[in-house]
């Protein structure tokens, strides 16, 4: 039978506002993790503003991105993208093995707003066609290395899956053969996310095979089935962790932080303009007397003008020189 919640005084605690816990099951090859986005994720709200729906999915995809990225054995990036038909055509998430995360939604041409009620398919699998992206790009890779790239669909076995979490937990399983459970929730407020994972065999934690305690994954993940999404998103990591697991024999590890950070540079902007072609970035300076791109993550404002395009062109590396435009957000 599953072990009942404690019942117990809270007292106030800490708010934590960029936090990422792991802990580790002392008695099973189970792990977990728990992340509270605050700051982070206001910085991805301050720079554009999303429908409620669409913020919840991309809130929920940085607490997952977060979740999944600090267990990466190497120096780099995971980006997490949801690509379909909808209103929303694009979600995507990046974040680094150091925790410095970024994100944006992008929405169907002509489309500026969708209703409060729509569901996950309704927003990027009208048609079925929807599907989760996750890339593992090292930072350095070997001569002729790809990133690692998985693909699977947004429908299950059973149709249309629901949530995040569904997907996230369909493509740990199909794609790396580890079971994992997910629970996700964001608001205006915060995103957060807790993680439980089985690992292979007795993944290097148990000394002895006769210690090890069978049942540990079932009862843990029906424990962390009585979590609702309210609860998470109204109590602190902490709070839940002893709600939930309070006579767990468990390891905790050192709380990572997380941040927002956003990679993009004018010399990058005119790295991409110079791949472009003279002719074509000519074109457009003909046409409306400069050249000004928009950072899709930090909605920073990148302008050239004809001077600029010309340095641009004349001199290697000359862009690096040319003061930025001033940030423009909404």
């Amino acid at each position: 039978m599953p072990r009942e919640r404690a019942a117990r005084i809270e007292t106030k605690e800490k708010i934590v506002n960029d936090q990422l816990q792991k802990f580790m099951f002392s008695a099973a090859p189970v792990r977990g993790e728990i992340v509270s986005l605050r700051n982070t994720w206001q910085e991805v709200l301050t720079r554009r503003q999303y429908p409620a729906p669409v913020r919840t999915v991309l809130g929920e995809m940085m607490a997952a991105c977060a979740l999944l990225s600090a267990n990466l054995k190497f120096d780099g990036t995971l980006i997490m993208q949801i690509l379909g038909e909808g209103p929303v055509r694009m979600l995507v998430v990046q974040c680094s093995s150091d925790l410095s995360m970024r994100a944006t939604a992008r929405l169907a041409e002509g489309v500026e707003t969708v209703a409060d009620d729509l569901s996950l398919a309704e927003l990027v699998n009208v048609n079925g066609r929807g599907r989760c992206v996750i890339t593992l790009d090292p930072a350095n890779k070997q001569p002729g290395q790809q990133p690692y790239q998985g693909i699977v669909p947004l429908n299950g076995e059973d149709g249309a899956l629901k949530s995040i979490s569904e997907v996230l937990e369909h493509y740990m399983h199909h794609s790396e053969q580890l079971d994992t459970r997910l629970w996700l929730g964001a608001n205006e407020d915060r995103a957060v996310g807790m993680l439980l994972q089985k690992l292979p065999g007795d993944g290097g934690i148990v000394p002895h095979p006769h210690e090890l305690d069978a049942d540990t994954w079932e009862r843990v993940c029906t424990l962390g089935g009585t979590l609702t999404r309210e609860e998470l998103l109204e109590q602190e990591p902490e709070t839940l962790f002893r709600r939930l697991f309070w006579q767990e024999n468990v390891q905790h590890f050192e709380p990572a932080t997380t941040r927002f950070l956003c990679s993009c540079s004018r010399e990058k902007v005119g790295s991409m303009l110079k791949m472009l072609g003279r002719e074509e970035v000519d074109s457009v300076i003909e046409e409306r007397g400069h050249v000004e791109v928009h950072c899709d993550y930090c909605n920073q404002r990148y302008e050239f003008d004809p001077v600029d395009v010309a340095q641009l062109f004349a001199t290697p590396g000359l862009s690096e020189g040319v003061s930025p435009a001033a940030d423009q957000r909404h």
